[in-house]
């Protein structure tokens, strides 16, 4: 099978590897229908984290189940299946509460040693745990929600959850800071699925801006740092915004968020923090400032998200804006890391 492979900052190849095969008893073989690239895997294409040459890229993948384990009860060969970027039994304590992310007997796709969804067949492990299959399979879905559903494996959950982190609820303003994918999917589902009445997005590329508007955003503020917070204090005249997503992970993400919350506030943060940004704890507690953060549980949202996209309701798809085929992958990570593409297809 091929897959794409890891071998240095701005060095992505797709190369011949071993077909996966049943190790756990509870694993599954899923063959790829699509798979993408996402902003974290640009961290370490960029240099700014080090990773192993020669390892699997990609946590983000829909596809047909084509093998199962002996232990496996729930997802059988032939489920159209949607992936969360991180696989988990579903059943142990930290699960029961919704924190699929910190499973015992959890682990990300893509990271060293393991499986990555840039490719055409992944062992799944925990494949009842992880794995949603899309009601009709895929005969019933046809590939014009594809794009819709892949989007569930990974952003359109994570955004979502940074605006329920946020505390965002029907009514609600709501200021996202960050217009990748990540944060135009705060926007989409603190409107769409939370029912916020304002979102106020912060966005300095006119493309993305117009996304985050078609996703609801009722205003958009083309500014950074001091500026933005003052435009956002501007629109909520003086008080600042109640709820607030954090969708970037970066020193200046954070001082962004942390001057635009309104006294008692919360920040809900969800963007990953490469750069390990030092919080100063006194303006939070002087604000008194909620701050929730934590990697998305995808799996706690895939099923409401998988029938929302199949009603529907919603199409988190469209923050895909360049569709590749596997072999040109080093194409599409030149392209992000260049933000000429918002997010990048892969098709096997």
């Amino acid at each position: 099978m091929r897959a794409a492979i890891y071998q240095a900052a701005g060095t992505v190849e797709v190369r011949d590897v071993p077909d996966p095969v049943i190790v756990e008893p509870t694993d599954a073989i899923v063959r790829v229908v699509r798979a993408c690239i996402c902003g974290s895997d640009l961290w370490a294409y960029r240099g700014v984290i080090d990773r192993p040459a020669g390892s699997r890229l990609g946590h983000e993948f829909i596809g047909i189940v084509e093998e199962v384990g002996a232990a496996v009860a729930v997802i059988r060969p032939g489920d159209f299946v949607v992936a969360p970027f991180q696989w988990s039994d579903n059943t142990c304590p930290a699960c029961r509460d919704g924190i699929q992310t910190r499973c015992v007997n959890g682990g990300t796709f893509g990271a060293a040693g393991t499986d990555g969804g840039q490719g055409e067949i992944v062992r799944v492990p925990q494949a009842d745990g992880t794995l949603v299959a899309v009601p009709g399979g895929q005969a019933a879905t046809g590939p014009d929600l594809y794009p819709a559903l892949l989007a569930l494996s990974d952003v359109a959950a994570t955004g979502l959850h940074g605006a329920v982190l946020s505390g965002a609820r029907a009514g609600s303003t709501v200021a996202v800071v960050g217009d990748g994918a990540v944060g135009l999917s705060a926007v989409l589902g603190a409107r769409a699925v939370l029912g916020a009445e304002r979102v106020i997005l912060i966005s300095t590329h006119e493309d993305r801006a117009a996304l985050g508007r078609d996703f609801g955003a009722t205003d958009v503020v083309a500014a950074r740092g001091e500026e933005g917070v003052a435009a956002v204090r501007d629109l909520t005249q003086g008080l600042g915004v109640r709820h607030v997503v954090e969708a970037v992970g970066t020193p200046d993400s954070w001082d962004m968020c942390v001057g635009m919350a309104r006294v008692g506030g919360s920040i809900g943060a969800v963007g990953v923090p490469h750069t390990t940004p030092q919080l100063a704890l006194f303006p939070l507690l002087r604000a008194h400032l909620t701050v929730s953060l934590g990697i998305a549980p995808v799996r706690r949202y895939l099923p409401g998200l998988v029938a929302r996209v199949a009603s529907g309701w919603i199409d988190p798809g469209r923050v895909f804006d360049l569709t590749l085929p596997l072999e040109q992958v080093s194409d599409g990570y030149l392209a992000m890391a260049q933000r000429r593409s918002i997010k990048t297809m892969l098709v096997p």
